[in-house]
This record gives structure tokens, C-alpha cells and sequence, in this order.
């Protein structure tokens, strides 16, 4: 087995808004991002995908979003009827990926974590196997972390600021915690000024900004170099058996 230790650093939330994505192309020019996740459905999509279509170097996958008031929905509706929501949402939001960005997703996963729950889980892996790509926590060859979060898990009303968890000093013991294969290190950069979002809704924002000031310190490459890191994307991973797929025609007549 290789002893190599290979970092994907996927920045989750392109596309949120335009200030998400300035923080994030900057952590991709400046810093050690190698890779994001675009959000379809908000206002700053068409923006992120110009720039993702002109730098495809930045992997770029989708970040699946559950339909709006979803907890409403599954009250009022039988189990079978979210299903078909669900289902049409996440290939209207695929399609509307290789129309904004001209090719396939180089990865999956979702707006906080919501492919980890059914129905969403079953669908997020049958589509990740038909397009050979893969899918957040659900990929052996792939570890998962998510300790560079400025608050602690515990749901939107219960989170508690974690400031040293994006600090240089925090990022540097996650990454002298990562062992061998690939690890995905998922971060949240942007600036938060423009999003729409109330606060109780969109808790995550003097934290984004702080994570660019992190992820473009040059003493974090360093610390990448002499923990013997190596940067990757999603695309550079060992390609894994899938059927044979039609071939994709990307649309070349967006700006």
C-alpha cells in the first residue's frame, strides 16, 4: 500500500454568492484550495461556473441542495411523494451543472451533509456510480475531514464558536493528523457581506473570512511541504470501475 499522503482541500459553497466566491477563488490562486463544490440553485452559480469553466484546474463538483422548506414538505407528504421531489431535484440540479459548467461534476455532495440521510443517500450514490466520481464520506478511497469548522456540530440554534479550529495553529495539528491514501479537507471560505441569509439562517460568516486568511498564509504551505503533504484533486484519484456511459456534449455557446 502507498505511504503517500495525498490532500484534497474542497472549498463547499460555490455559487452562494458573490462574495463566497471571490473567497474562494482567492484560497485557489493564493492558497491551498484545489478544489469546490458549486450550489446550482443561488445566486452567485453562473459567475462560479464562468470561472470554474475558464480554470479547470479547480476541481469542481456539484454541492446537492434538498428543495426549499424540505421539513415542511415531509410533514405534509407521504414518504413515496418526497422521494419523487427529491429525485427530480437532485437531476435538475445536475443538469443544470453541465449546462453552467460544460462537463460532468469531478465529485458530489451536499449542502450540510444531506446525502448522509435517505432519501438522499441511496439517490447521491447510484448517481455518483453511474458518473464514476465520488461521493462524500461514501468513497473508500477516500478519508474525510471536517475539523476546519470555525463552530461546533450541534444544529443551526446550538452552535458554538470553535476560533482555534480555523486558526493557522489549528489547521496545522489537522494536517499533521492526516495519514496515509487521500483525505478530503473540507473548508468553507467567502466573504460573507452579500448573503441574504438572516443570521439565524446563515450563522457562518465572520468564520468564512477568517478561514481565507488561513488557507492563503504561507506558513500553511509550509506546513503542507514539511508534513510531506501532496495537494491533489479529485480528478488525479485512480479512475474506479463504472458501466459504460453515454458520452456527454457540453454546451459551448455560454459566455
Amino acid at each position: 500500500m502507498s505511504q503517500e499522503m495525498r490532500l484534497i482541500v474542497n472549498a463547499d459553497d460555490f455559487g452562494r454568492s458573490h462574495g463566497v466566491n471571490r473567497g474562494i477563488v482567492e484560497t485557489h490562486e493564493r492558497g491551498i484550495v484545489t478544489s469546490t463544490s458549486l450550489m446550482v440553485l443561488r445566486p452567485g452559480a453562473r459567475e462560479a461556473a464562468t470561472y470554474a469553466r475558464a480554470h479547470p484546474d479547480l476541481s469542481t463538483g456539484l454541492h446537492i441542495e434538498l428543495p426549499p422548506k424540505w421539513h415542511r414538505w415531509r410533514r405534509k407528504r407521504a414518504e413515496g411523494e418526497w422521494s419523487e421531489i427529491v429525485s427530480r431535484s437532485l437531476m435538475e440540479q445536475l443538469s443544470e451543472f453541465r449546462m453552467l459548467v460544460g462537463r460532468e461534476p469531478t465529485h458530489l455532495d451536499s449542502h450540510r451533509h444531506a446525502h448522509r440521510h435517505e432519501p438522499l443517500r441511496s439517490m447521491a450514490l447510484e448517481l455518483a456510480r453511474d458518473l464514476g466520481v465520488p461521493l462524500r464520506e461514501l468513497d473508500p478511497r477516500i478519508q474525510f475531514c471536517g475539523a476546519f469548522y470555525g463552530q461546533s456540530y450541534g444544529g443551526l440554534r446550538r452552535m458554538k464558536p470553535n476560533p482555534r479550529a480555523i486558526s493557522r495553529e489549528g489547521l496545522a495539528e489537522t494536517l499533521a493528523r492526516v495519514g496515509p491514501g487521500v483525505t478530503e479537507l473540507c473548508c468553507h471560505p467567502g466573504y460573507a457581506d452579500d448573503l441574504d441569509s438572516r443570521p439565524r439562517q446563515e450563522p457562518y460568516r465572520r468564520e468564512r473570512t477568517q478561514e481565507i486568511h488561513t488557507l492563503c498564509d504561507p506558513e500553511v504551505r509550509r506546513d503542507v511541504e514539511r508534513l510531506g503533504l501532496i495537494l491533489c484533486r479529485f480528478e488525479d484519484l485512480a479512475p474506479i470501475e463504472i458501466p459504460a456511459q453515454p458520452v456527454f456534449e457540453p454546451r459551448t455557446d455560454l459566455p
